[in-house]
């Protein structure tokens, strides 16, 4: 009870500080905007190749994967400006646990990453993005768990790294080959054999693959069963190291 208290003090605070700030809210929409109004229209000379579906139905949840997955990524950032001013410094005399000061800011950009998220269906359904109540429930609760792990990785770098670009050169690094290897704008079943291999390697395919079998209502779906099966150890062991980095770092 101790621990949710602390968790739910230091999810508030961060909210607080992001809801004064609306501005990164803002320009969170501006990516998956831009790729709905200038990179979607030219998927439909793709139908033939893509399968002649509605594309939206393809290309909306691979935004929504990659809003998530930059959702979780900016914490790294703000924890190096935390340690910089001195607020970190200040967390080591609190009594509150390593692993609450951990899931306050993690939970924070999980649920932050909701409201733009479905603000992004309901726009994408206005362009003809086909609207499965059930499965999009289901969807947002996998991408919340994406979020989580990967502010928690983010934070963790960001408390070993120390400093910003050092941080931007791993995140750079690592971020463009993750989301083309997830098949994020496009799927990797049209892509080369060997490229769909490689992706079996990477967590987010098996998250892209499940959100587009639940933007299009299918619960049963195998790939929704995979995407839980592998994101859910993989938060444990996230956590359990993240929580580890913190302890090292506010002792």
């Amino acid at each position: 009870m101790k621990t949710l208290n602390e968790i739910r003090l230091l999810f508030w605070r961060k909210v607080l500080e992001t809801l004064r700030q609306p501005i990164w809210i803002i320009t969170g929409l501006t990516t998956p905007l831009l790729y709905l109004a200038l990179f979607a229209p030219l998927l439909n000379g793709m139908k033939a190749m893509l399968g002649n579906g509605n594309v939206l139905n393809l290309f909306v949840p691979g935004i929504l994967v990659l809003m998530a997955f930059g959702s979780g990524m900016g914490s790294g950032w703000i924890v190096i400006w935390e340690l910089q001013t001195g607020v970190i410094e200040r967390l080591r005399v609190t009594p509150a646990s390593r692993f609450s000061l951990l899931m306050g800011s993690v939970l924070k950009d999980a649920a932050m990453f909701i409201p733009p998220a479905v603000l992004v269906i309901l726009l994408a359904a206005v362009f003809g993005f086909e609207l499965h109540w059930a499965g999009l429930a289901v969807l947002l609760v996998l991408l919340f768990l994406l979020t989580a792990v990967v502010s928690a990785i983010s934070t963790s770098l960001g408390l070993i790294l120390k400093q910003i670009g050092s941080l931007a050169a791993v995140v750079t690094g690592f971020q463009l080959p993750l989301t083309l290897l997830a098949g994020v704008l496009l799927p990797l079943s049209i892509g080369p054999q060997w490229l769909q291999i490689i992706a079996h390697f990477n967590p987010m395919y098996y998250v892209v693959e499940a959100a587009r079998a639940l933007a299009g209502g299918s619960l049963a779906n195998t790939q929704v069963l995979l995407a839980f099966l592998v994101m859910l150890p993989l938060s444990v062991i996230v956590f359990a190291w993240s929580t580890g980095v913190y302890r090292k770092a506010v002792a």
